[in-house]
């Protein structure tokens, strides 16, 4: 993963802390495991590949019955009323938008998030206004967001980031004093919920993403969900060139839809995914316990009534508690075995695409830039991955000790 520059080290190390890093293989030492922790498990199993192949033997390779089952099945789990399967993610944001916001409308959207959920908004020719993270959640600050609307809001864009919901009870009060629409970005969070609802109950819409390492993926493909008859019709229209008879056009539209092959893999590896994903649910109580006992280093908290997907386990670094950066933290880590990704190494507002829209005031989110960092985190982790993971990490933690 390509990454901002570090920020330079500026303090000092005595001669004990130097003598500590000696113990780390980074600096020669023997490794925790010569074999590193999978960062992720996306394999097919041979139950994907069959479901592949029989599309590929029925000729059918356009989006049809394999699509229609994946639409039904998620439509169920997610609580919405209607679901529909696009290209990608990004389109599935595209797709949302473009019925519930206008060119020129400012759109509340997250400071710390994947460039899609503002970039689509962009293209819509919507003003993206900027809302600051929670620094222990990492989400959608709805206090900021209030804050920060005008004449002009017509809509809020909130991401459960890494698979947590955002405080959906807050966001929704606001869109409800104020008139807004709600789209939330569910690309990380599939089947996580809130209140012990799932979230296609919620907002005007909801996107989700199928790419290659989400917990439900497909290589590439979304879904757009929503509870309003109209609007998925114009959703619809808008994903196959408006067409709503054979060649007959009501409006113009784009060839946003899937394809039967990716729609078999999702219909085949969502009869795993309910367990996987309490897996997962497991593996972050598992995280938790070891994170907090490691001085310098803060687990990711959770919203409030939430129940996490727990598509990415996101821990953050105290700085001042350690004599190295958090790029030189990762770089121990993965010597020893142990990978780590930094979702994301700058916040949108410091995105050179995104920078005309920025007024340096997400302090949290700029900050959040140099602290996180992901550890591995899917349904396939073991005993003994857990075991290199609470060594490595203390063993780093204590040699950068300040």
């Amino acid at each position: 993963m390509t990454q901002a520059p570090a920020p330079a080290l500026n303090k000092p190390r005595t001669p004990k802390q130097e003598e500590r890093l000696k113990t780390l293989a980074a600096f020669g030492a023997t490794p925790v495991s010569d074999k590193a922790v999978p960062f992720m498990s996306t394999g097919l199993t041979p139950e994907d590949k069959a479901a592949v192949m029989a599309v590929l033997d029925s000729g059918m390779l356009r989006a049809a019955k394999k699509c229609e089952e994946l639409e039904q099945r998620w439509a169920t789990l997610t609580g919405a009323k209607h679901a529909m399967t696009c290209a990608n993610g990004t389109v599935a944001l595209q797709l949302a938008y473009e019925p519930l916001i206008k060119p020129g409308d400012d759109v509340l959207v997250p400071a710390w998030s994947y460039i899609a959920t503002v970039s689509m908004v962009v293209a819509r020719g919507a003003n993206p206004i900027f809302v600051d993270a929670l620094p222990d959640t990492y989400q959608i600050d709805p206090r900021d967001a209030a804050r920060k609307v005008t004449r002009n809001t017509t809509a809020i864009a909130a991401t459960h980031l890494y698979g947590c919901p955002v405080d959906i009870n807050a966001i929704q009060s606001l869109a409800d004093k104020h008139s807004l629409m709600v789209i939330y970005d569910a690309a990380q969070a599939h089947l996580a919920t809130y209140n012990s609802r799932p979230l296609g109950e919620f907002g005007d819409a909801v996107t989700y993403s199928l790419y290659a390492t989400k917990n439900l993926a497909t290589g590439e493909g979304g879904i757009v969900t929503c509870n309003d008859d109209g609007l998925a019709r114009e959703i619809q229209l808008l994903r196959s060139h408006g067409e709503t008879d054979k060649y007959l056009h009501d409006q113009v539209g784009y060839n946003y839809r899937l394809n039967d092959m990716a729609g078999a893999i999702g219909c085949s590896r969502l009869d795993r995914l309910e367990e996987q994903t309490n897996q997962r649910r497991e593996n972050a109580a598992r995280y938790h316990k070891m994170i907090t006992k490691i001085e310098g280093l803060k687990p990711p908290l959770v919203t409030h009534g939430s129940d996490p997907a727990w598509h990415l386990y996101v821990c953050q670094m105290e700085l001042a508690r350690f004599t190295c950066t958090r790029d030189e933290f990762c770089a121990a880590l993965k010597a020893e075995g142990v990978p780590t990704a930094v979702h994301y190494p700058r916040s949108l507002p410091d995105q050179p695409a995104l920078a005309e829209f920025s007024n340096n005031d997400t302090p949290v989110a700029s900050n959040l830039a140099r602290k996180v960092f992901a550890l591995p985190m899917h349904h396939a982790l073991t005993d003994d991955h857990f075991r290199i993971l609470d060594e490595a990490l203390n063993k780093v933690a204590t040699a950068y000790r300040a």
